[in-house]
């Protein structure tokens, strides 16, 4: 999980958890368990579906001399550890074929790319075991802390690595472009670290600037400053083993009782430069593939079609590429999304108008050579839509959150809120007597992320049999926090699960105002998502 203060230009995340994530403040602590789960057999779970025939359902089949893990374990660089927190994380993979299986099957389209990159720049291959902890390969992963994809960015430092994020496209969840940001970073950290790899990688999780610290703490003390001697958190005390150990295992999985999916040491994805728009249900057609697919070899797309401005890529089956280009040739630009004319209504807003079709206001205002969003009556707009019905888009954004919504939940009555000017996670949660982090949840969002006025939410409350963990009035505790040197505001809604607004509301903390060690905060907490005791 990648965090950020030091550097200025330029999460763990298993099967069943996600807890890293890169973060603008490279000194915030994750409120995150440290542990890894306990996995059992049949206990692997995807967050979104895995595209189906990616391989065949016959069992695993021996690797092949040729195949891509012999490519991986041939650059493999670390030196051997050895060391019983990473017998302890090697104990908890051992015996799991089913989330191998998971991993290799999520992976396949991305291993050749990710490998080729790490040879390209002569890092070592088993940097590539750092996607597996922070996301385990799901393209769709997204955590609490607002982290997403395979190497689990949040907001702040996917746009401070040039991850371009709008209402159409995050490239946290760009395959190619995420890839190329987090190396980017892990050979900063590695020079930053005088070449230690195990403080490169303490470091993309838990931040250099913490690291650096608890390095110069044992210099001082005249203790050892190798990672294993380190004062760290928990979380990184246990993710630089947990990435040793599936090295280990990548590395002799025999010898762990494992068994790697065969996946061929060959390019599976090609790429195709596109000018202008496309509709993904023609592009899936073109390709001869379903959308599902489309949108995992393309996680970044948020909607029903490419970006609306300027050059862009898209992934699709290295088989497909002549075929998809012969069929680009014939297309004409007006024909790659589907035009429909709309006749402004009284009480119309071109906000209104974008969402009812699933674009942008800036698509509308650009397409209609609008300069600003005052429309009137009778005025008609040229809007692009989606060739198919929003269901054949199983995977874009709105469809991944529905899919999350209606999901049920034992024991739990649904009701749906719809957003008002105003509203926070915190407000909604209290006013409902859940969980602040675990409202975020239901609705495939995070604590911290925006709400906006008009936005479908799902609270899932308790049923006649009572709340087990307390009413809103236990749940819900007011404490008295004391600064201490280093502390932020966004450290502090970290640290507690709360959002960095509604922090500065109950404490009246003013744009520019910056906190004092020894100032006294109230906050307003769910004792119930608390990771240490308050």
């Amino acid at each position: 999980m990648p965090r950020t203060r030091l550097m200025t230009p330029l999460c763990l995340t298993l099967v069943l958890t996600a807890s890293g994530c890169a973060n603008l403040d490279r000194e915030a602590p994750t409120g995150d368990s440290a542990s890894a789960p306990e996995l059992s057999p049949g206990e692997v779970q995807a967050v979104v579906p895995v595209p189906s025939n990616e391989l065949e359902d016959a069992p695993p089949e021996a690797v092949a001399e040729d195949d891509i893990w012999a490519r991986l374990r041939a650059g493999f660089q670390f030196p051997e550890q050895s060391h019983e927190r990473i017998d302890q994380e090697r104990g908890r993979f051992t015996g799991q074929q089913n989330y191998f299986d998971a991993i290799g099957q999520r992976a396949r389209p991305y291993l050749y790319h990710i490998v080729s990159e790490l040879e390209a720049r002569n890092l070592p291959t088993d940097l590539l075991l750092v996607a597996v902890v922070e996301s385990a390969f799901q393209p769709f992963a997204y955590s609490h802390g607002q982290a997403a994809g395979l190497w689990q960015f949040v907001p702040a430092t996917g746009k401070q690595f040039g991850l371009e994020q709008n209402w159409w496209y995050d490239g946290r969840r760009d395959v190619i472009a995420s890839t190329d940001a987090a190396l980017t970073y892990l050979e900063y950290l590695h020079d930053f670290f005088d070449g230690d790899w195990l403080l490169a990688l303490a470091a993309y999780n838990a931040g250099e600037g913490r690291v650096q610290r608890a390095v110069r703490a044992n210099e001082r003390a005249g203790e050892p400053t190798d990672f294993w001697h380190l004062s760290l958190p928990a979380e990184t005390r246990a993710y630089v083993p947990r990435v040793l150990a599936l090295r280990d295992i990548f590395a002799e999985p025999d010898r762990f009782g494992i068994r790697l999916p065969s996946i061929e040491n060959e390019r599976y994805l090609a790429i195709v430069e596109l000018d202008n728009q496309l509709d993904l249900a023609l592009a899936a057609d073109m390709a001869d593939v379903d959308v599902e697919k489309i949108y995992h070899y393309n996680p970044g797309f948020n909607r029903w079609a490419t970006l609306p401005d300027g050059a862009h890529q898209l992934a699709i089956p290295k088989r497909s590429k002549a075929d998809f280009k012969s069929a680009l040739a014939e297309l004409d630009p007006s024909e790659m999304v589907r035009w429909q004319r709309h006749e402004v209504q009284r009480g119309d807003t071109l906000s209104g108008i974008a969402s009812q079709y699933s674009t942008s206001t800036s698509v509308l205002r650009e397409t209609n050579d609008l300069t600003g969003d005052n429309i009137r009556a009778g005025q008609a707009l040229l809007v692009p839509t989606a060739s198919e019905d929003s269901e054949a888009y199983a995977l874009s954004a709105d469809n991944r959150r529905a899919a999350n919504q209606s999901r049920e939940r034992n024991g739990r009555e649904k009701q749906e809120h719809q957003v008002q000017s105003g509203d926070t996670f915190w407000d909604l949660a209290r006013r409902h007597g859940v969980g602040v982090q675990e409202l975020a949840r239901w609705n495939d969002m995070a604590p911290g992320d925006p709400l906006r006025p008009g936005d479908r939410l799902v609270i899932w409350t308790e049923g006649s049999g009572g709340d087990q963990n307390g009413g809103p009035g236990e749940r819900m505790q007011q404490v008295s926090y004391t600064v201490r040197s280093g502390d932020s505001v966004y450290t502090i809604a970290r640290q507690f699960n709360v959002s960095t607004q509604d922090v500065k509301r109950w404490n009246n903390i003013q744009p520019g105002q910056y906190l004092q060690p020894g100032d006294s905060l109230t906050l307003e907490v769910d004792v119930t998502n608390q990771s240490a005791g308050i």
